[in-house]
């Protein structure tokens, strides 16, 4: 299997399409100064709430809306961050399986396995108008703020470091007990007094890689600290990498066949982080100098599109529709064209099946998060509804986002839900509708056709004379003088006035325009 890196850079937006055999499986935008995203970033916020209701505050960091902050995020006072600096205290191991484009995963699971007792309650850890020190963990969403945490973790490469904590930890996803060993051993002997997890980019990695990864951890660690002294809330005190070096950080390891990136300075800049933290992966990279934009060249435009759209059909003539709400995502399967071969249940399941896959793929492309529920066409064998459910994990095994699936229900219904901490795409690159205002439908011609009419009622009531004047849309004038004729005739003989039926291209579909003219003469 080939698997490749594309980067489109613009100044005003970065893309990274990860491809797996030529088929677009993730796709990351970041849009602003530099691609510049919130996740990750550092800020020093000062708490404008205490909710003792919810167990949680609201933090001004700076951002147009408050940043949120659970009580399980905080266990400690910001001052005591300074104290660990100094601190030994006992060290454990423990094992994690990190996401590698959101270390905050690992550091979360690190937190709930160092601090197994509850929270105290949060109005006794802070206090309105306190400043205190905290991380982006989930970007905003919809209308919410950002989530935050005070429990720090700064990855690198191969490293990840939690200043806050001082666990010891090692990829799940590195499996050769041998290798998980020396990779202990050597976070074991880094000689710093801070919380450490090995990332799968670690596996192979010199112990002398290693401690200077950490070495530069630490030290930056040591000049938040220092920034966060010098200045008040609420203010940034460390930006995350731009999308590109972070995609190339995050995601360009040894199962990455190339890295190809269409800018030549975006191309400078990876190639000196590469020659700093992973000399044998420059040989992968490469610049494009294609005339065709480069997402076109590898066909992601067309996969894009395809993502957006809320039906995708299935091989078979089946076809699934995904509807997202602010917090919930329903997807539903259905035969559409897919009539069979034998008989109905076997029918049934082949696209179920078929689903299965594309629905997995579908969630980690557009980055589907939250509730997200299944409603696959019913089955009478409980056999079948066990192999459509065992098909589901399986095929969301390569998907790095975390994922929790219950059995499927008698009515065919599989409940899951999905880690996320960005926007999905498709409400990252879409809006609302203005016309329909979100609701993702339009009155019938012949409804706005019937509006119209009752507005002229309306009108002419409380206009006694003259002529009426109805402008519409083009289509809504041809039903009307069509289908609505009769309609319209019975409308003027009741009202024993004249109607004059106006067409404007540029009038919305469901709008209208009603006019009183002069009578004739």
């Amino acid at each position: 299997m080939t698997s490749e890196l594309i980067i489109n850079y613009r100044p005003y937006e970065t893309r990274v399409a990860f491809l797996e055999n030529g088929t677009l499986v993730e796709f990351q935008v970041e849009r602003g100064a530099q691609g510049a995203g919130l996740l990750g970033n550092i800020y020093r916020g000062r708490v404008i709430r205490v909710l003792p209701g919810m167990q949680a505050a609201f933090v001004d960091i700076g951002l147009e809306k408050a940043a949120f902050l659970y009580v399980d995020d905080l266990s400690e006072q910001p001052e005591d961050f300074e104290k660990r600096l100094g601190s030994t205290p006992g060290r454990h191991e423990a094992d994690f399986a990190p996401h590698p484009a959101e270390p905050h995963d690992d550091e979360g699971e690190a937190h709930r396995r160092e601090s197994a007792a509850p929270s105290p309650p949060i109005e006794t850890l802070l206090s309105e108008g306190q400043e205190i020190l905290v991380q982006i963990s989930k970007e905003p969403i919809g209308q919410k703020g950002a989530r935050v945490t005070t429990h720090i973790s700064l990855p690198s490469r191969r490293l990840v470091l939690m200043p806050t904590m001082t666990h010891l930890g090692v990829s799940r996803r590195i499996e050769d007990e041998d290798e998980r060993r020396r990779l202990k051993e050597v976070l074991e002997n880094l000689g710093h007094q801070h919380g450490f997890i090995a990332r799968t980019a670690s596996e192979g990695a010199t112990a002398f890689e290693l401690q200077a990864e950490a070495k530069f951890l630490v030290q930056l660690w040591q000049r938040i600290m220092d920034d966060s002294r010098r200045q008040s809330a609420p203010s940034r005190i460390h930006q995350e990498l731009d999308a590109t070096l972070k995609a190339v950080r995050d995601n360009f390891t040894e199962n990455i066949d190339r890295l190809v990136i269409d800018h030549q300075g975006q191309f400078e800049a990876v190639q000196k982080f590469l020659e700093t933290f992973s000399p044998n992966l420059a040989g992968g990279l490469e610049l494009y100098t294609g005339s065709e934009p480069i997402f076109h060249a590898w066909g992601v435009e067309t996969e894009l599109a395809r993502a957006l759209s809320k039906k995708v059909w299935l091989k078979s003539g089946g076809y699934v529709v995904i509807e997202s709400t602010e917090a919930l995502t329903v997807v539903d399967v259905n035969t559409g064209r897919y009539v069979g071969r034998h008989n109905l249940e076997e029918t049934i399941l082949k696209t179920n099946m078929e689903a299965v896959k594309e629905i997995a793929y579908q969630l980690r492309l557009r980055n589907i998060g939250g509730l997200i529920v299944i409603d696959f066409i019913d089955m009478e064998k409980e056999t079948n509804r066990e192999r459509v459910f065992t098909a589901l994990k399986d095929s969301l095994r390569r998907d790095k986002g975390r994922t929790k699936v219950l059995p499927m229900s008698e009515l065919g219904l599989i409940e899951m839900t999905r880690k996320r901490t960005k926007e999905n795409i498709d409400r990252f690159l879409r809006e609302p509708c203005f016309y329909c205002q979100g609701q993702g439908f339009l009155l019938s011609r012949t409804s706005v056709c019937h509006e119209s009419f009752l507005d002229l009622e309306l009108q002419a009531s409380e206009n006694p004379h003259g002529r009426l004047k109805l402008t519409v849309h083009p289509q809504i004038r041809d039903l009307i003088l069509d289908e609505g004729r009769a309609g319209l005739e019975d409308l003027e003989r009741r009202l024993g006035r004249t109607i004059i039926i106006k067409a404007d291209e540029t009038l919305h579909l469901e709008a209208h325009v009603v006019e009183i003219l002069p009578s004739a003469g």
